[in-house]
């Protein structure tokens, strides 16, 4: 009889077992959250300038010296980097550069000898300084000239990017003062966002922004808060502020629709879970957490939560084992089977 007493448990052992619902678990840990103010906006360059020609001349479009190219749209460029050179022969004749720097030469030896003689007593005091002001005229006339011969290189004021290039051949003859280059420094970024009114007292100058673009899920890229208007607008209940926005690699491009969040609050040593595992009842915020293979129901109290964590402020211990897959379906003290960690 006692070997079909065993065969009958060993059977109901099996089917209370295939009644078990499967779940998933994990062990809750202590670790961090931020919770964020969520926002869009357009990013726009920190720096945009138009280059003109500031005198008359047959144009040419400089080489690249990354590439050996000339430069085209996109191009990264170095500040006082040469990108076109106006050439105007008549021009640079008028100017008579090497002809000033004789000049120069000669005046400079001639107030060394008046110099030598004065302190001989050969010359007057009178000629010394008629030779003097003759140096400071001559070098006044060489450093103009250089001025004016340097119009001839139209460069970059600062480091940026080529997003604009008027189509024109090299030995064409252009105008003075003729648009020939368009500059981006988009290094930096500035933006413009809405933000709730409820916010107002959260939000402050400096705090950290990340920055995320649907071109570069995985990356994020860092702001923060430049500038907040103290004035709700009635209409919206927002009021404005300015991000800047550091992107020294140039990957998020001026006129972009990007998600910015910033940081508001922040706990480094608290138990974080799922936001998605909670479920919503009469009762409150419910978690399912395992014990000897029994799902428990607990009413759990929240903090700090983002798009994807909450912080569970009562409620639930560190190390306890909460159901992270199957608690749709689950009842309070249901038999569960855990099918992975």
């Amino acid at each position: 009889m006692i070997p079909v007493l065993a065969s009958c448990a060993n059977q109901q052992s099996q089917i209370n077992t295939d009644l078990a619902q499967p779940v998933s678990v994990m062990d809750i840990k202590k670790g961090g959250i931020i919770q964020y103010i969520n926002t869009t906006g357009t990013a726009s360059a920190a720096s945009q300038v138009v280059l003109y020609s500031e005198m008359a001349g047959n144009y040419y479009l400089e080489k690249n010296p990354k590439t050996g190219r000339a430069f085209k749209l996109g191009d990264i460029v170095e500040k006082g980097e040469a990108l076109v050179r106006i050439e105007n022969p008549e021009t640079e004749n008028n100017i008579a550069i090497d002809t000033k720097k004789l000049n120069l030469e000669i005046s400079e030896l001639e107030n060394q000898k008046q110099k030598s003689l004065y302190e001989k007593g050969g010359v007057t005091l009178r000629e010394l300084k008629n030779s003097e002001v003759s140096l400071a005229q001559t070098k006044t006339d060489y450093e103009n000239a250089k001025i004016q011969l340097a119009k001839k290189l139209v460069r970059s004021p600062f480091r940026g990017v080529i997003v604009d290039l008027p189509t024109v051949t090299n030995g064409t003859k252009i105008n003075a003062n003729a648009a020939v280059v368009t500059l981006m420094d988009y290094s930096q970024l500035s933006m413009e966002v809405n933000l709730p009114e409820k916010s107002m007292s959260t939000i402050k100058i400096g705090q950290e922004v990340s920055i995320t673009n649907y071109t570069f899920p995985k990356d994020t890229l860092k702001a923060q808060i430049n500038e907040l208007s103290p004035v709700v607008n009635t209409e919206t209940r927002t009021f404005k502020g300015k991000i800047v926005i550091n992107n020294p690699d140039f990957k998020l491009r001026p006129g972009m629709f990007v998600k910015a969040d910033i940081e508001v609050d922040r706990r480094d040593n608290a138990i974080v879970i799922p936001k998605e595992i909670i479920v919503a009842g009469a009762r409150g915020k419910t978690v399912y957490v395992v014990e000897r293979n029994n799902a428990q129901a607990r009413i759990i109290k929240t903090g700090l939560e983002n798009e994807k964590m909450v912080e569970v402020i009562e409620g639930l211990r560190d190390q306890d084992r909460i159901v992270t897959k199957g608690y749709e379906t689950l009842r309070d003290h249901a038999k569960v089977k855990i099918i992975n960690q």
